[in-house]
């Protein structure tokens, strides 16, 4: 992982900024506000700020660029982390959100009448509060879909630089860990669910991973049939004869990997076939992952490899990654002809297969799409016993 400067990581968020400023001027929005507090989690304060988490971030344009604001729960993460943002205590406003926008938004000289957009999913309540606060003071406050935050979530589908790195680097350290889980298999110190799930909890904070990029999902054969085991892993035997999955993410500065593997312990006949359309279906799916390319034909592609073998996959090929284990855009015959691979993209590959009485079987790697093509950046596969 590159060593970034100070200045270079302000020109990065920076730049992200400017390119919300554009758009928020071309819809003549003057003010936009992001939370991050619990039940509203929203990683678009991440991005813009580089605080982890429990913040509003308010971003006005005047004249052309960015005014912005950061209002942590803890002011000494934000000063810790945060990256180019004014640091505005919440303590400062009793821990009342609405009471900080006001206060801020009055503080941001803009004259006439102004558009603020709060995000989408602002209960109705809290937005009638914001309407109390702020119409007084000459802001129009709206709350609705395809807005500023709509268009955020388009812009955080592209990465950049900074945000490949540091992707390449979960990748690298899950990569680690499934080396660590297939030695443990094939020298017999691995043996339940439960043990595959806590070996990843240690080795990831061993290369300062922050966390797991969602609860991990270890399945012994009896309960590999599951798209997503539940509970996440048990005490049960892992791996055991037959098909056991494990689905499981890291963590590096806020970006997560996404990868599945599946073990193949002693399996027959149909249990083989399935692995083997799986495996089928990622290779021929692959190429499709490319600049400019339709999305929805990679995934049309996989369906078209089940169904000549008259098995249907139950979800999506694919979605894309980054700050959230689950982004734009997903992989799915019924994507949006429109909607096409861009370079910049990171996006998973995952076709499966499951069967109440065979099991499950599930590859799934991370794939950045290039201007050339695609890079996969993980490396899980079929583990044969």
């Amino acid at each position: 992982m590159k060593n970034y400067t100070k200045e270079e990581l302000e020109g990065i968020y920076l730049d992200r900024k400017m390119k919300l400023v554009e758009f928020m001027s071309n819809k003549k929005i003057d003010a936009a506000v992001f939370e991050d507090t619990e039940g509203r989690r929203n990683p678009a304060v991440r991005y813009f700020t580089g605080h982890p988490s429990d913040a509003l971030y308010v971003i006005a344009v005047v004249e052309g660029k960015a005014t912005d604001f950061l209002v942590p729960w803890d002011e000494n993460l934000a000063k810790e982390k945060s990256v180019g943002v004014q640091i505005i205590p919440y303590n400062k406003y009793d821990r009342i959100n609405t009471a900080a926008v006001a206060k801020i938004l009055k503080s941001v000289k803009l004259k006439g009448n102004k558009k603020v957009e709060l995000p989408p999913e602002t209960p109705y309540p809290l937005f009638l509060k914001y309407v109390d606060s702020l119409s007084s003071e000459g802001w129009d406050v709206l709350c609705r879909e395809k807005s500023t935050h709509d268009y955020v979530v388009e812009m955080r589908a592209t990465k950049d630089e900074y945000e490949i790195e540091c992707t390449k680097e979960a990748a690298r350290v899950g990569d680690h860990i499934i080396s660590e889980i297939e030695r443990g298999i094939r020298e017999n110190w691995l043996k339940k669910e439960m043990d595959v799930a806590l070996l990843i909890e240690s080795e990831l904070r061993k290369f300062n991973c922050e966390r797991t990029g969602f609860d991990t999902l270890a399945a012994g054969p009896a309960r590999s049939w599951a798209i997503h085991a539940f509970p996440g892993y048990t005490d049960a035997p892992w791996p055991a004869d037959g098909l056991s999955i494990l689905d499981f993410g890291v963590v590096y500065e806020g970006y997560t990997s996404d990868t599945t593997l599946t073990v193949a312990k002693n399996l027959n006949e149909k249990q083989a076939e399935l692995v083997e359309l799986v495996e089928k279906a990622a290779k021929e799916a692959l190429p499709l992952y490319k600049p400019n390319a339709k999305i929805r034909d990679a995934g049309a592609k996989a369906d078209e490899v089940f169904a000549k073998a008259k098995k249907v996959m139950p979800h999506t090929l694919g979605h894309g990654i980054g700050l959230e284990i689950h982004e734009y855009p997903r992989v799915s015959p019924k994507q949006d002809e429109k909607a096409l691979f861009k370079p910049g993209m990171i996006v998973t590959l995952e076709p499966g297969l499951y069967d109440p009485k065979l099991g499950g079987v599930r590859l799934e790697n991370d794939v950045l799409i290039t201007k050339d093509g695609n890079e996969v950046i993980t490396h899980s596969k079929i583990i044969r016993i």
